[in-house]
């Protein structure tokens, strides 16, 4: 249990940390030098026009190419299917909106859609939890969730970890 709560207490620095640079990010890319071996690595930021236009519909702002991270603009207008990521953990800022969001329990009428991703009709004996503007969520790879009541819009940031 207690590897679980440290996990936990680390994501959600994590996750603040990630909020915190986005929303202070003043310059555009940095990038090395060629041939520059002490570099630091790429800079990368999205500025407000790119992040607001990605919450129009959702969308990856970031992959990391080693599948390691995603880090992704979500909005839902309606409740979502219940979800089980085999290997990500999924760290939820949400940015606006509110909305009950079920966690736990077993996963009905489950499917796998896509590697190591199950996605099913409902949740049976989950955990109902009220969430809105400034709360941060972490759901460990392994439990479902699912969204069964959303404002409109529920805009949200997910971070995805391997």
């Amino acid at each position: 249990m207690t590897i679980r709560r440290n996990w936990s207490r680390l994501m959600l620095v994590f996750a603040t940390m990630f909020v915190a640079a986005s929303a202070l990010a003043q310059t555009t890319s940095m990038t090395e030098a060629p041939g520059d071996k002490h570099a630091a690595p790429e800079v990368v930021q999205f500025d407000a026009t790119k992040v607001n236009a990605s919450f129009a519909q959702g969308a990856v702002l970031v992959k990391d190419s080693d599948g390691r991270y995603l880090i992704l603009t979500a909005r839902r207008e309606k409740p979502g299917q219940a979800e089980l990521h085999t290997k990500y953990t999924d760290l939820i800022y949400i940015v606006e909106g509110t909305a009950t969001f079920v966690t736990g329990g077993e996963v009905i009428e489950g499917k796998t859609t896509a590697p190591d991703e199950i996605r099913g009709a409902s949740i049976k004996n989950g955990i109902s939890r009220k969430l809105a503007k400034g709360d941060v969520i972490i759901v460990p790879n392994g439990i479902p969730h699912q969204f069964v009541e959303v404002s409109n819009p529920f805009l949200y940031y997910v971070v995805k970890v391997k």
